[in-house]
């Protein structure tokens, strides 16, 4: 992949740890509509096969900048710090959840941890970031704005309008097109009224006068000195950058569950069957971004037992995780009219 010393060994420790915890808190996610069905209400929406995209990002802004993401969000809060616990008990929908339980997985927010929440509106992200890069920019200070989004997203108006007035204005925010190859269930090339055109997406940037870049979004190195690049632009004073990261979703669109409680069995060959060949997936599957970056890791000299003893750790919190959020509280009825306004 990449020499070192960008990032240092802690640092690019810190990435593989991220990337592990991501997946492993995905997967209780899978299980819980096979070993508690019915707990999870709602749609859902999975990230496995996006950690290297998202942390390689997450890794290259400050503490105090923001982000906004889509409905496939869980990953973006671990990476900045939010506890598994609320997270799991937010999507069981507990009261100890991060929102209470009032918001489930595809509305997770935490401002504590500068992450502004999302919607199941495609594309809704992305004027809430640059609304947001404007706000920065009246306030005077040098934060940034980092704006996820899928790439069906880009055939929304609001991505070109954003794009567009924070380049006008030149407003710190980035924007990453994660493109997973399918829009929900449609290969993202097709050339028919579903699909985008342009390829690659990035160079939907030239129209907006800001560079545009097309990446390998399994690499979480080749993320971080990407989207490292764009912010220390957008800090300057210089505008936007068009980051598209390319990389593949391993499970399928979503799934939702609706009383009476039906199980959805998320296992391989079943997710195959909806929108994917077998053969993409296999091509895919070796390139799978956590296995593809501990071997790397192993080649800069970090320990068999280091490795184990991060991915053990990851295990180990995310079945508390469940077991927190199994044993909390639903919440109480008057909870529905104390966030409402009159």
């Amino acid at each position: 992949m990449h020499p070192l010393p960008y990032p240092d060994r802690e640092r690019a420790l810190w990435i593989y740890r991220q990337m592990v915890r991501i997946r492993e808190f995905e997967e209780r996610v899978k299980r819980t509509f096979t070993e508690h069905p019915g707990m999870i209400r709602g749609h859902t929406h999975l990230g496995d096969g996006a950690e290297a995209t998202i942390v390689g990002a997450i890794a290259a802004i400050r503490p105090d900048d923001y982000v906004l993401a889509t409905y496939r969000c869980h990953g973006y809060l671990i990476a900045l710090g939010s506890s598994p616990r609320a997270m799991m008990a937010e999507i069981y929908g507990k009261a100890t959840g991060l929102s209470h339980g009032l918001a489930g997985s595809m509305h997770l927010a935490d401002p504590e941890h500068q992450f502004l929440g999302t919607s199941g509106i495609v594309g809704q992200g992305i004027p809430h970031a640059t609304g947001v890069a404007l706000a920065i920019q009246v306030r005077g200070s040098d934060q940034v704005v980092l704006c996820f989004f899928g790439d069906g997203a880009a055939k929304q108006g609001a991505f070109h309008e954003s794009l567009n007035i924070a380049s006008l204005w030149k407003l710190p925010v980035v924007y990453i097109l994660e493109n997973n190859l399918y829009q929900a269930v449609t290969r993202v090339e097709m050339e028919d009224a579903n699909a985008a055109a342009g390829e690659p997406l990035s160079t939907k940037a030239r129209a907006y006068s800001m560079p545009g870049v097309t990446i390998d979004g399994t690499d979480p190195i080749a993320v971080l000195t990407t989207v490292a690049n764009a912010v220390e632009r957008a800090r300057r004073g210089e505008g936007p950058t068009l980051i598209e990261s390319v990389f593949y979703r391993f499970s399928a669109h979503g799934n939702i569950i609706v009383p009476p409680p039906v199980p959805l069995h998320f296992e391989e060959h079943e997710a195959l069957t909806i929108y994917q060949c077998a053969d993409e997936y296999e091509q895919w599957r070796q390139r799978d971004p956590i296995p593809r970056f501990r071997a790397w890791l192993g080649g800069i000299g970090v320990s068999e037992d280091e490795l184990v003893a991060i991915e053990s750790a990851a295990r180990e919190e995310m079945d508390d995780a469940v077991r927190f959020a199994l044993e909390s509280p639903w919440p109480e009825p008057d909870i529905l009219q104390r966030y409402v306004y009159a």
